[in-house]
């Protein structure tokens, strides 16, 4: 190889959500750091993700409410194989599952907090990755409530 050339792999990408109009309002507020999740008119049933109906008694009447942020931990796992590229260079990462104090359960990642530290019912708050200028990614972090 000739001296002064350096090879670079590509950058890694991250495959990101293509907001559609069931979840629009979801990424906007994201965008925002809100976070903010489907209520149903009728029922007043609250879930994630968000669909065009409540999953309780099928309205169409979807509300947009914004959430406290909090929640507990309800389950995790610790990846030590990256399934995408984008992850290679994170190994070894978390994938928990919180249930919001609003009822959903929600998958996002916490961050700053060692594996051997997790508990169930562990207090956690979400925040938002900026990935991008169209996309902020919910992620969680460990905090009082």
């Amino acid at each position: 190889m000739p001296s002064g050339i350096q090879l670079t792999a590509p950058p890694q990408t991250r495959q990101l959500p293509s907001p559609g109009p069931q979840d629009r309002p979801f990424w906007d507020a994201a965008r925002r750091h809100q976070l903010v999740l489907p209520r149903c008119g009728d029922c007043r049933n609250v879930w994630f993700p968000p669909y065009a109906c409540c999953p309780r008694c099928l309205s169409a009447r979807v509300e947009w409410m914004t959430a406290s942020g909090k929640g507990r931990l309800y389950g995790w796992i610790e990846m030590h194989k990256a399934y995408l590229p984008a992850f290679a260079g994170k190994i070894p990462y978390n994938v928990v599952l919180v249930r919001l104090e609003e009822g959903p359960l929600m998958f996002g990642t916490l961050v700053d907090t060692a594996w051997e530290e997790l508990r169930a019912e562990m207090p956690v708050t979400v925040e938002f990755e900026d990935v991008t200028e169209e996309i902020s990614l919910p992620r969680f972090r460990a905090g009082k409530r």
